[in-house]
């Protein structure tokens, strides 16, 4: 396997993972609280829904000329990766909160309990329960058929990111078939800092072929890239957390501040 099927495996199989964590959690929270009938119910509607919109809208994707598709999805994967990078950034250095699995799996256990009973609609038993499952599904999938689809056609591989999704939503779902509750022990904080350096990496290096750019190495080239973009977020998060460390030494005494 080359280097760039190899990047392309990782990235793939890590920010799909990120969606399927989340989902999974909405989920798991549904089916614990209100049935897993009703949520299972909801999880294959959402399935089924992803798969219309996916065959109705993979074929005009792919229909777009490669320059182009690589220069306006370089683009909106640097913004996505930089936005990712940052909150990565500021959770790892102190200056945002972690973000809690947990935590967000008991709001949505107590949303769900504060529900309330549910009509029965036909075959579906618990319509809250559900529609919950069903709107995680679609939600999250939609984001990893927007990871395969741009990153398999614009790496001429469109299996192997098919594959690499496949493979996190099957490991995802497996861990939290193991522990059946809230998915916790996930490191979904460093598997964001680690998609945020490959999304931001890959943006970059996307959008500057779509420009017109030639990269040293072509694909080579990746294996320089990300490491100098893993650089610069750890030296990032470095810098701010030497200043959150300072907070008392710039701070002016209350003398000065009446001056």
């Amino acid at each position: 396997m080359s280097s760039a099927a190899v990047f392309l495996f990782l990235a793939t199989f890590l920010a799909c993972a990120v969606e399927a964590v989340e989902a999974t959690t909405v989920v798991v929270a549904a089916g614990v609280t209100r049935g897993w009938r009703s949520s299972l119910q909801g999880v294959a509607a959402g399935i089924a829904v992803l798969a219309v919109i996916v065959a109705a809208l993979g074929p005009a994707i792919a229909s777009i000329p490669l320059s182009p598709l690589r220069l306006v999805v370089g683009a909106l994967l640097l913004v996505f990766g930089l936005g990712w990078l940052r909150k990565a950034i500021l959770r790892a250095s102190g200056h945002k909160s972690l973000h809690d699995e947990d935590l967000l799996y008991k709001k949505h256990l107590e949303a769900a309990r504060s529900a309330g009973g549910a009509p029965r609609h036909g075959i579906v038993h618990d319509g809250y329960a559900f529609t919950l499952a069903c709107k995680a599904v679609v939600l999250e999938g939609l984001e990893v058929a927007f990871i395969v689809v741009t990153f398999g056609a614009n790496a001429h591989d469109l299996p192997l990111a098919a594959i690499a999704a496949a493979a996190a939503i099957a490991v995802v779902v497996a861990i939290a078939f193991a522990v059946k509750g809230p998915l916790a022990k996930v490191p979904e904080n460093t598997i964001k800092f680690v998609v945020g350096i490959l999304l931001t990496s890959f943006g970059t290096f996307w959008g500057a072929e779509g420009a017109g750019a030639r990269w040293p190495g072509s694909d080579a080239s990746l294996a320089g890239l990300i490491p100098l973009v893993a650089l610069f977020a750890v030296c990032a998060v470095g810098v701010l957390r030497g200043r959150r460390s300072e907070p008392a030494a710039s701070a002016p005494t209350p003398a000065e501040a009446v001056a």
